[in-house]
Order: C-alpha cells, then sequence, then structure tokens
C-alpha cells in the first residue's frame, strides 16, 4: 500500500532513531549501504524529510543525518505525508475522483473501515514506539 519511497523513509528514519544522537551524524553512504537503498534514492528522501524538519542535516566531512526532532514526537503519519500525502487515507481503491459517500465506487464501503484503521495506527505510531519494539526483539525487521 505504501509507496517504496515511503517505505525508504520510515526505515531510515528508524535506522537513525537506533544509530544517530543528537550530536551524532550518520552520513549517506553509511546509511545507504546498511540499508540496502541507492545512494541518490536515498539522499533526495533524506533531504525532503530534513526540509520539513523531521530530519537534521550538516554538510561537510564529519556531516550527515540525525533526527530533527525527539522519536516520541515522530509518527508514521508524518513520515507518509511528507512523502506520499495522504492519499492512501482518503482515496478509494477503483475510482480516484469523486467518490463519496453519496456516489461511491464498490469499494468504497467495504475499504471505508480499513482507511480508517490505517489512519488510526499510523496517527497513533511514533518511531520511539517501534525502535522499542525493534530493541526488545519484539519485533523482527530488516532495516
Amino acid at each position: 500500500m505504501l509507496s517504496n519511497t515511503s517505505k525508504y523513509a520510515v526505515r531510515a528514519v528508524i535506522y537513525l532513531a537506533m544509530n544517530a544522537g543528537e550530536e551524532k551524524k550518520i552520513g549517506i553512504k553509511q546509511i545507504s549501504k546498511d540499508l540496502n537503498i541507492p545512494t541518490p534514492f536515498l539522499g533526495k528522501i533524506l533531504q525532503t524529510l530534513a526540509k520539513h524538519k523531521l530530519l537534521s542535516s550538516t554538510k561537510g566531512p564529519h556531516g550527515g543525518f540525525g533526527l530533527g526532532r525527539s522519536s516520541e514526537d515522530i509518527k508514521l503519519i508524518d513520515i507518509v505525508d511528507i512523502i506520499d500525502g495522504q492519499d492512501i487515507f482518503n482515496k478509494c481503491l477503483i475510482r480516484l475522483d469523486n467518490c463519496n459517500d453519496k456516489e461511491p465506487c464498490s469499494m468504497h464501503n467495504k475499504y471505508a473501515e480499513i482507511r480508517s484503521q490505517l489512519m488510526d495506527i499510523f496517527q497513533n505510531q511514533n518511531i520511539s514506539i517501534l525502535v522499542g519494539e525493534i530493541s526488545e526483539g519484539k519485533q523482527r525487521i530488516n532495516i
């Protein structure tokens, strides 16, 4: 359901939350290598997140990326909204325009509850929760 760009962005933010500190920045090449994401593509993603203050960016030989705010304050919806917008939560699967309760497509009512549940999950899951679950071994993730 999410674009690969959003998936990469989420993985990168989790990675930074787990590996970068307030003062510690991680270089793009290291992040790219560890996450197995092409460097130019990852660079565009991280610059977009930095432009929206979700990440911080420092240039130079000791530069790199870190979180722009606390991992508790970064929700999944923040990342997806910056990268892809909220169409996944607002649009139907079949008809892309003017699908609503008055003129629903054949999937509108079936998908409405799922859209609502997805929005709830993305609004309530923050990066800190995910990092905690990964660190405790509750979730296996190939970051």
